[in-house]
């Protein structure tokens, strides 16, 4: 399952610089749609929907107040304004046109993805539940939580999709080759290695339920109810 996000930014190499990072993090959490213009995204956010929504305020045509008030009409989306205005009347504008968060620029693109993370889930949490149970592992796909024997344990994006991915082939045995196609996609700088590391992280995250993933030596990796 992914997510469709917004970012809406007229420095061409901040945008890229943004896009990638979420791509990349995100390893298919994210379906990035980008605008440099505020004539372009208007119109998207009027004929499109979104989950999530990161604004500039100070662009070419539209201002993104205005995207904002336009999104706002038909969306409860989460909406974050990255953006160089930083006086405390443009931060109370903000929030009153709609937004959930105000990020003054320059900012932390790792602290920017981590306010996105939380307001998806706060703005999904509601929103009905997709579960997986295996053993004692609960993997909730809406709300992108995980719990093991009901309580909620904290793990990143890629430990969670390869989670996600052994989950919904549970009992199969999955290559680090097919892993890797699927979790890393087409990421050239990562080899077998990371895959072994990423579950040996994810193993110290699931406690008690660590040994339901097995390694089949010299094939790869399976998930079981016990």
């Amino acid at each position: 399952m992914s997510y469709r996000l917004l970012i809406v930014e007229d420095s061409p190499e901040l945008l890229e610089a943004v896009s990638d990072f979420y791509r990349e993090e995100g390893a298919g959490l994210w379906e990035v749609v980008t605008a440099s213009d505020g004539n372009d995204a208007l119109a998207r956010v009027t004929s499109e929907s979104f989950d999530l929504m990161i604004l500039d305020i100070m662009l070419p045509g539209a201002s993104g107040f205005d995207i904002c008030k336009a999104a706002r009409k038909n969306s409860d989306c989460p909406i974050i304004f990255v953006t160089a205005l930083g006086s405390e009347d443009s931060i109370l504008k903000g929030y009153e046109t709609g937004c959930d968060d105000y990020v003054v620029k320059p900012f932390s693109t790792r602290h920017l993805y981590a306010k996105s993370l939380a307001l998806l889930k706060r703005a999904i949490k509601d929103s009905g539940s997709e579960e997986i149970r295996c053993g004692s592992i609960t993997l909730n796909k809406k709300a992108m939580l995980v719990s093991v024997k009901g309580r909620e344990i904290d793990i990143n994006s890629k430990e969670y999709f390869l989670l996600l991915y052994l989950l919904e082939n549970k009992g199969s045995v999955l290559t680090r080759k097919a892993i890797l196609d699927h979790v890393w996609g087409d990421d050239l700088d990562v080899s077998d290695r990371v895959v072994d590391n990423t579950i040996r992280r994810l193993r110290g995250c699931l406690g008690g339920a660590a040994d339901q993933i097995k390694t089949v030596i010299g094939r790869g990796y399976r998930i079981t109810e016990e």
